[in-house]
């Protein structure tokens, strides 16, 4: 079951639900895209917080992003593609490139500023995804 906060984000707010099926679809639009990486609200407090900023920092961008929340069962297969290590995370995507990434809650002043400034970057590659190695 959905943790009520972000079920708010499809049923109120209209965001769709993005699955490994739809991600390439969706990021290609244009427009600046918003993959909302929730993860389990009970596993990481901060879920919840970002669940309740997004459709204000939506707001304040006055439309210039088109949010989504990545589907649970696909989480870990695109998580691998952007190369983020902690959730939740906002993956934010131009027609298909990379602009960045902000992980955790941040506070307003530091997601206005981050977000304004990942707007007017052009697109890059990804972070490498690291598998952490176990010695033996």
């Amino acid at each position: 079951m959905t943790h009520p906060l972000i079920q708010r984000l499809h049923d109120e707010f209209g965001y769709p639900r993005i699955d490994a099926d739809s991600h390439d679809a969706f990021v290609a639009r244009p427009g600046v895209a918003v993959l909302f990486f929730a993860g389990d609200p009970k596993r990481f407090r901060d879920t919840t917080d970002v669940a309740v900023v997004l459709p204000e920092l939506e707001k304040a961008f006055q439309g210039g992003l088109r949010p989504a929340v990545v589907a649970d069962e696909d989480a870990v297969v695109l998580q691998q593609r952007y190369g983020f290590k902690a959730w939740p995370t906002l993956v934010f995507v131009r027609e298909d490139g990379y602009l960045g990434a902000i992980t955790g809650i941040q506070n307003w002043g530091e997601y206005l500023q981050e977000i304004s400034e990942l707007l007017t970057a052009g697109p890059t590659r990804p972070p490498a995804f690291k598998v952490p190695v176990v010695g033996a």
